[in-house]
Parts: structure tokens; sequence; C-alpha cells
């Protein structure tokens, strides 16, 4: 462990040979939410000591990124003291799902192709929305987009960490009602079928392990059960 002192206070990196050798000069810029640090040509990020819990990060480097994801290492002091590692997966979009009821209490889903898990997925329609939007806009947008429906009645009813273990993704989930019905608008690179079928149905297919998508299924059994508190109305 070696502690540096530059603009901002002391930094403390954990250095290992292939990023820093005795003698190697590191500068410092400011580039807020960290300091980054130039070191052989490569870049890594400096940050103040940093408690999180029990947990103390020392340094933080991007090593992936894309539109929608980006990986960091951090080296870490974990609760028992000792040195460490951890992955971070920071998922750059917030995610939003819908559970749509008619009056009937009839509802859509949309099935398309997961490439991650190489299956065929049946889900309420869902996907990602700007951090910086109001997450029911984004809704909106996807339902729309997915299904061609838009509501005037919506409720919120989950706000869920997806993998905390190891991201940071987090998901808000609607029930959407008093419904209209256009034409859907997919994404380019979306292949989707629709399906409309009663919500009961739906329920029993996540009942029997059919549905294994985690915004489907806590979307699905937390309407369920608001149905029958009565804190849902058709």
């Amino acid at each position: 462990m070696r502690t540096f002192t530059c603009p901002g206070g002391h930094f403390q990196y954990h250095a290992t040979s292939d990023l820093v050798d005795e003698g190697d000069t590191i500068t410092f810029f400011e580039d807020p939410p960290s300091h980054a640090a130039k070191v052989r040509g490569g870049h890594g990020y400096l940050a103040p000591m940093e408690e999180r819990g029990p947990w103390k990060t020392i340094s933080v480097e991007e090593r992936y990124s894309t539109p929608w994801i980006a990986v960091s290492h951090h080296e870490v002091i974990d609760p028992s003291g000792r040195s460490g590692i951890y992955g971070v997966i920071h998922f750059k979009n917030l995610a939003v799902g819908i559970v749509a009821l008619d009056a009937d209490l009839n509802t859509w889903i949309v099935g398309q192709y997961r490439y991650p898990l190489g299956v065929y997925s049946w889900e309420i329609p869902e996907g990602g929305g700007r951090r910086d939007l109001p997450p029911i806009e984004s809704a909106r947008r996807e339902l729309r987009e997915e299904v061609g429906i838009e509501a005037t009645r919506w409720t919120e009813i989950l706000h869920m960490d997806l993998s905390n273990s190891a991201s940071d993704e987090e998901a808000i989930l609607f029930v959407a009602q008093d419904l209209s019905f256009f034409e859907p608008e997919p994404d380019h690179n979306e292949e989707l079928a629709m399906r409309k079928l009663p919500f009961d149905e739906l329920y029993a297919m996540v009942q029997r392990g059919e549905i294994r998508d985690s915004l489907t299924v806590a979307a699905v059994l937390k309407v369920k059960l608001m149905l029958l508190d009565g804190s849902l109305t058709p």
C-alpha cells in the first residue's frame, strides 16, 4: 500500500507490479466523481479511502464500458481487515417493468429471445430508461413501444435491487390501467411476439415456473397480493 500526496488531499493506492513501479510518476487530475491516475499509459481511478459499511475501497479502475454497462475493478479491505478485490457492474439505465390490466383483468406479455441465456422468454413489457428521467416516463415509452398501449392510471408497486452481490442494477415496476390501444413500435433490434391473456393465467405460469424473468415474477406476485388485499382494483 502506498500513500501519495496530491492536490485534493492524501490518496491511497494499492500498487501492483503491472501498474506501478518504484519511482513512477502518477499524475492526478480532477475529474469527479473520482480522481484518475495515468499509469504506464493506462488509466486507473484513485479516490480518498472510502468506507462502505465494513468495507473500505482503496482504488477503482474501470475495465470495460458500453452504452449500457460499465465493469470496474475495486481494490478493497474486506470486513475481516484483509486486502481483496471486488468486481462491480454498473448499469447505466434504470430497468422498468409494467403490468397492464384492463377492466376485465386481462394483461399483455411479450416474447423474445434473450441472448445472454440463449432462451426464449415471455415477460411483461420492460426495458431500460435513462436515470435522469422520471421512471414513469420510461415505463410509458416501453409500454407504447412493445405492446402499443397507453394508460392514464399508473401505480408504482415495487423498487428492486436485481443482483446486489455484483451490480447496482435497479428496477421499478408499475401497474398501468385505463388503457388505450395503438400499433406497437418496437426498437429496430427487437423481434417481439405479443400475447393477451387473463392475469390469473399469467399468475399460474409464474407459479408453474414457466416464467423465470425476475421483473415479471416479482410484478405478478405483487399484483396478485394487491388484488387479494384490495389495495389494487380493476
